[in-house]
C-alpha cells in the first residue's frame, strides 16, 4: 500500500501544468541612497514558484497566474527586503512605479550564518550543542534573541537538538548521515555569501524538502542572485578568535550570460577566551553561473574552510575551586609557548553543480549534484605503562585522599580513612603544575646517554610510552537532488523532491606525533597475548608518524529520500499538505581483525535497513490584514542516526540490539498580528520524539560482579540506551513596538518544559568478558528511571527585555537584559537502574540505600538562572560613493559567571560508591561543569565598493 502511495507522488511529481491567464506586473527598483537602478533583484510571489531577476535597468516584468490578493517579496543581498500586498486580476497590467530598497548596513551583525563559539567545535555532545546556526535568517523579534542574546547561554530553540532541523544548500540537504546534525565548521567564515537564505519555523511549508520540527533553512549561492560589487570586512573578538578579514566580490550578470562570486576569509587567535584556545581558520568561497538560455543555466559552488580550534576542558567543582571558570586542564608550556592537546581540525571541501531550469511561467525544476570529502580530527594523548598526563586525573587531586583513599573496593564494605596531609600535598603540587607537562612526556620517550663514567650527556629516542594521535573522520559524500516547484491553478502549488545520498566514513585512529619516541606499540595495555591485538593479521606493529593504528574501519551509508506537498492559498485561508518517504541501510566494514573480537571485526557487518514516511499539514486562517492564526502538526518515523546504530563500532560489527526507527510527533499554534508599528507572535507548541537510542563509553567502578570481569569489579564499558522517549511542550512570545520613529522596544520569552518521557533500557558491554573467551558480553541492566527527569544543557526558560535606537543620521544603540532559568544537568542512566543498588559481589542490596538517601544523591542538579546585559551599537557612512559600516557589540556587559552545561560522571556505578565519594564533601568524581563567556565584545568594520 505505501509502494502505491508513493508511486502516486511520484506521478504528481511530474505532473503537468495548465495555461492560465495572467496578469503582468512591471516596475522599476532602485537604491533608496544612491537613486541607481538595482540589477538582479529577485521578484517573487511568495508561496508559488513565480520568480523574476531585475535588469540591468532595475526593470522587472513579472507573469502570474493567481487571482486575488498576494504578497509580492522584492529581496537583493545587502538590501532589506520590501513586500508588497498586490491585486491580481487576468489580463491586467499592474504598473508598481519605482520601488526603492534600503541597505542594511546599519543591520551588520557578528554573523550572518553562523557564529562559532566553543560548543560548536567541542566533542560531539548533544549537551553543548549549538543550534543558533539555523536561526539567523529571520528577522522575528524571538528568533534573533535566540541566536544572538540566548545563544551564548546555549539556549535551543523548542528544546531541540540541529538534527531536528533541515540545513540546505541550493536545495541540498546538508545535515550529516553520521549524526544528523550539520557540521558547523564547513559554514565558518563565509559570513558574507551565504546572507541570501529563507527560513521556515517547525512543521510550516518548504519548497525544498519535508524537513524536520525545528524547521528547515536553505541558503541559495546562485551566482546572479548577489548583489554586484566589492565587499571588505574586519573584525576583533575576544571569544573563539582575536581577528578576522573577509573579502568578497560579485561580478552581477554580463552580457555574455556570465556571472560570478569570490570570497577569501582568514581568523586567527592565538588564544580565545578560556586559557590555551588557539584558533586558526581559512575560508574559500566560489560561485561561477553560466545562462544558457532564457530556460537554462548552470551553477558551480565550491568552498573550502579549513579550521583548526583548541578545545577546553570540563571540570569538576573541585578543580574550579582550586583554580578558576577559565582554566582548561587541556594544555601545558612547551618551549615556551602553550601547547592544547586536544585540537580540532576540519578541512571538508565541497563542489556542487546546480542546473536551474525554468520550464515555463509557472514550472521550474532545479536539479544537483554535490561532492564532499575531506576530514575531521580530533587529537588527544595516548599512553602506555605510564601515568595519565592528565593534570586534573583524580589521583592528582586533593580529594583522592579525602574521599577514595582507604576505601575498599572489593568488598565495598563502606571503610573509609581520608588522609588529610597528602591531601594537602596533592594540593601544593596540583597548584605547582596546574597544566600538561609536555617536558616529561618528551624525557619518558627517551633513554639517557650515558658516557664511561656514568655521566648522563644527552637523551636518545626509543620506545614512545606518550604519543599524540586524532580520532580521525575521513568523509566521502555524494549526493544528488531534483526539485520541482509547479503552479497548479491560480490558487494551488505542487513542491516535490528526490534526493539520493551515498556515504563512506573511514573511522581510525591516526598518529600525529611521538612527542620524541622511536616508535609505538600498537596494542591495548590492559590486555595480554591475542586479546591486546589491534589487528591480529599485523600483529605487535611498531607504528610511527603518520600510521593508522588501534582501529580502523569503513561506515557505509545510503538514503533515499522523496517528498510531495500541496499548497492552497486563498483570500481568507492557506492551507498545504506534505508527504515523505525514505529508505535507509547502513554497514560497518571492519578493516582490522581486533584480537578482542577475531570473528566479528573483520570484513562487512550485516546490512541495517530502514523504511520512513512522514505526514504534515497546516493551515493559514487570516482574521483581517493584520491579523492571522496558524496551525501545523507532523508525523514521521526517522531512521536512527549512523552513530548509534552499531554498538560498539570500534572493535566489532555488532548492531544495537532492538533498535528502531524513531517516532517523531509535533504540532503547533500560532497567532500574528501586523502593524506598522507593532508585531506580535504567540506559539504554544507540543513535540514527542520516541524510541530513540544513545551511545556511551566510560570506565565504571563497582559495576561487575567478580566474575565478569578477570576478578574485578571495574571495566571500561559501552553503555546503550534505547527506547527513550522525549517530551517537550512550551510557549513562544515575539513582540516589538516601534514607539517612534528612532526608537523601538522588543521582548521575547520563551517558556518550555523538556522531559524524558520513558524508563529506557540500559545494556552494558564488556570488552574485558570478550578477551577472556565469555560468550557473554552484553548485560541487562534493564530499565533507566528517567521519565519525568528534565532534558540536560540548555535553558528550557529565557526572556528578554530590549531597546533600540536609530538615528536618521545612521547610527544606532540597542540594549537587552536577558534572564535563563531552568537549565539542568545531564544525569547519568546506569545510577538510576535497580542494579544501582545492589552490592555486585554479594547481590544484596546496600542496607544504607534508603529511599530518602537516593533521593538527595540523585535529585538532577539544576543550574543556578544566569542574568545577561548585552550592548550593541553601529554606524554607517557613504564616503566618496562607498559605504562604510561599523557594528560594536558587547555581550554579558556585567562579567556574570555562570554554568552551560555538565554531566555527571559515571564512574561511581553503585550505590555504596557513590554515596561514599558524595559524603566526603569533596568527591574525587563528582560532576563535571562547562562555563559559559564572560564579557566579550565584538567589533566589525566592513567596506562596501
Amino acid at each position: 500500500m505505501r509502494r502505491n502511495y508513493m508511486l502516486v507522488c511520484l506521478l504528481l511529481f511530474f505532473g503537468v501544468t495548465f495555461a492560465q491567464d495572467e496578469t503582468i506586473f512591471k516596475g522599476i527598483v532602485i537604491d533608496a541612497k544612491t537613486q541607481n537602478p538595482l540589477e538582479n533583484v529577485v521578484i517573487s510571489i511568495q508561496n508559488s514558484a513565480i520568480t523574476q531577476l531585475t535588469t540591468t535597468e532595475g526593470k522587472f516584468e513579472l507573469h502570474a497566474a493567481i487571482k486575488g490578493e498576494q504578497l509580492l517579496l522584492l529581496h537583493s543581498q545587502g538590501y532589506k527586503d520590501l513586500l508588497l500586498k498586490v491585486n491580481s486580476n487576468p489580463d491586467q497590467i499592474v504598473d508598481l512605479g519605482i520601488l526603492p530598497l534600503e541597505d542594511n548596513f546599519s543591520d551588520d551583525v557578528p554573523a550572518t550564518l553562523i557564529t562559532l563559539l566553543d560548543a560548536d567545535l567541542s566533542d560531539d555532545n548533544s549537551s553543548t550543542e549549538m543550534t543558533s546556526g539555523l536561526l539567523q535568517s529571520s528577522k522575528d523579534a524571538f528568533l534573533q534573541a535566540s541566536a544572538f542574546n540566548w545563544g551564548q547561554a546555549r539556549f535551543r530553540v523548542r528544546g531541540l537538538d540541529s538534527e531536528n532541523g533541515a540545513m540546505m544548500l541550493n536545495g541540498m540537504i546538508m545535515n550529516k548521515i553520521y549524526d544528523g546534525r550539520p557540521q558547523w565548521s564547513n559554514w565558518g567564515g563565509l559570513n558574507d555569501v551565504l546572507r541570501n537564505q529563507e527560513f521556515s519555523v517547525g512543521a510550516a511549508a518548504s519548497n525544498y524538502t519535508f524537513g524536520g520540527i525545528l524547521g528547515t533553512q536553505q541558503i541559495a549561492t546562485r551566482a546572479s542572485t548577489y548583489r554586484k560589487g566589492t565587499r571588505l570586512s574586519f573584525s576583533a573578538s575576544n571569544t573563539t578568535y582575536n581577528w578576522r578579514g573577509i573579502g568578497t566580490y560579485a561580478s552581477g550578470m554580463n552580457s555574455s550570460g556570465w556571472a560570478y562570486v569570490i570570497s577569501a576569509g582568514k581568523r586567527l587567535g592565538n588564544e580565545g577566551y578560556f586559557d590555551g584556545t588557539s584558533f586558526d581558520a581559512e575560508s574559500f568561497f566560489i560561485s561561477v553561473e553560466k545562462k544558457l538560455s532564457n530556460k537554462h543555466s548552470l551553477n558551480f559552488t565550491g568552498f573550502y574552510t579549513p579550521s583548526s580550534k583548541g578545545k577546553n576542558s570540563a571540570n569538576t567543582e573541585e578543580v574550579i575551586q582550586l583554580t578558576n571558570e577559565k582554566y582548561n586542564s587541556y594544555w601545558g608550556f612547551q618551549n615556551g609557548e602553550k601547547r592544547n592537546a586536544r585540537v580540532k581540525k576540519v578541512e571538508e571541501p565541497l563542489l556542487m553543480l546546480n542546473h536551474y531550469f525554468r520550464i515555463n511561467e509557472k514550472t521550474n525544476l532545479n536539479s544537483s549534484i554535490m561532492y564532499q570529502f575531506g576530514k575531521i580530527g580530533n587529537s588527544t594523548i595516548d599512553y602506555q605503562n605510564a601515568n595519565s598526563p592528565d593534570p586534573t586525573y583524580y589521583r592528582k587531586l586533593p580529594s583522592y585522599y579525602t574521599s577514595l583513599y582507604g576505601k575498599d573496593k572489593g568488598e565495598f564494605s563502606g571503610d573509609f580513612t581520608p588522609d588529610y596531609i597528602s591531601a594537602e600535598k596533592n594540593k601544593e603540587s596540583f597548584l605547582e603544575n596546574p597544566q600538561i607537562n609536555w617536558e616529561e612526556m618528551y624525557k619518558a620517550n627517551q633513554q639517557p646517554i650515558l658516557n664511561s663514567d656514568g655521566v648522563i650527556t644527552g637523551y636518545q629516542p626509543s620506545q614512545s610510552h606518550y604519543v599524540l594521535y586524532e580520532d580521525r573522520t575521513d568523509d566521502k559524500t555524494f549526493a544528488a537532488n531534483s526539485n520541482l516547484n509547479i503552479q497548479i491553478t491560480e490558487n494551488s502549488t505542487f513542491d516535490g523532491g528526490i534526493v539520493f545520498r551515498n556515504l563512506k566514513s573511514h573511522q581510525f585512529q591516526y598518529l600525529l606525533d611521538l612527542l620524541g619516541g622511536e616508535y609505538f606499540e600498537d596494542i591495548d595495555a590492559f590486555y595480554v597475548g591475542d586479546q591486546a591485538q589491534s589487528d591480529l593479521q599485523n600483529p605487535n606493529r611498531q607504528v610511527k608518524k603518520g600510521d593508522t593504528y588501534g582501529y580502523n574501519y569503513n561506515l557505509l551509508a545510503n538514503t533515499i529520500d522523496a517528498f510531495t506537498q500541496f499548497k492552497f492559498n486563498y483570500r481568507k485561508i492557506d492551507f498545504y499538505l506534505g508527504q515523505s518517504y525514505s529508505i535507509t541501510n547502513y554497514q560497518r566494514q571492519g578493516l582490522y581483525q581486533n584480537g578482542i573480537y577475531p570473528t566479528s571485526s573483520l570484513g562487512k557487518s550485516q546490512k541495517v535497513n530502514f523504511e520512513n514516511f512522514g505526514f504534515k499539514g497546516g493551515f493559514t486562517y487570516k482574521i483581517s490584514g493584520k491579523q492571522s492564526v496558524f496551525f501545523s502538526g507532523m508525523h514521521l518515523t526517522r531512521a536512527p542516526s549512523l552513530r548509534n546504530t552499531f554498538a560498539n563500532s570500534r572493535l566489532n560489527n555488532s548492531v544495537v540490539d532492538g533498535i528502531e526507527n524513531e517516532n517523531i510527533s509535533s504540532a503547533e499554534g500560532n497567532y500574528v498580528y501586523h502593524s506598522p508599528k507593532i508585531k506580535i507572535r504567540t506559539t504554544a507548541y507540543y513535540t514527542l520524539i520516541k524510541n530513540t537510542t544513545k551511545t556511551s563509553f566510560f570506565y565504571a567502578e563497582g559495576i561487575f560482579d567478580r566474575g565478569a570481569s578477570y576478578n574485578n569489579t571495574d571495566a571500561f564499558v559501552s553503555q546503550t540506551l534505547t527506547h527513550l522517549d522525549k517530551k517537550n511542550i512550551g510557549a513562544e512570545l515575539s513582540f516589538e513596538y516601534q514607539i517612534s520613529s528612532t526608537i523601538k522596544t522588543t521582548l521575547s520569552a520563551a517558556y518550555g518544559n523538556y522531559t524524558y518521557n520513558s524508563n529506557p533500557d540500559v545494556s552494558i558491554t564488556n570488552d574485558a568478558n570478550a578477551a577472556k573467551g565469555d560468550t557473554q558480553t552484553t548485560f541487562d541492566f534493564g530499565e533507566s528511571f528517567l521519565k519525568n527527569y528534565k532534558q540536560p544543557g540548555m535553558p528550557q526558560q529565557a526572556y528578554s527585555v530590549g531597546l533600540e535606537y536609530r538615528d536618521p543620521k545612521y547610527w544606532w544603540l540597542g540594549v537587552n537584559i536577558n534572564y535563563l532559568t531552568e537549565s539542568y544537568i545531564d544525569v547519568s542512566p546506569i545510577a538510576r537502574t535497580a542494579r544501582f543498588y545492589k552490592n555486585p559481589i554479594s547481590g544484596l542490596v546496600f542496607p544504607e540505600a534508603t529511599e530518602d538517601r537516593a533521593s538527595v544523591l540523585l535529585k538532577q542538579e539544576r543550574f543556578d538562572p544566569i542574568s545577561l546585559l548585552n550592548l550593541t551599537g553601529g554606524k554607517s557612512w557613504r564616503l566618496s560613493g562607498k559605504y562604510v559600516g561599523l557594528f560594536v557589540s558587547v555581550n554579558n556587559a556585567l562579567d556574570v559567571s555562570y554554568k552551560t552545561g555538565g554531566f555527571e560522571q559515571a564512574r561511581n556505578a553503585n550505590f555504596r560508591a557513590l554515596n561514599q565519594d558524595i559524603s566526603s564533601g569533596t568527591p574525587s568524581f563528582g560532576p563535571k561543569y562547562f562555563y559559559g563567556y564572560g564579557r566579550t565584545y565584538f567589533v566589525n568594520l566592513a567596506i562596501s565598493l
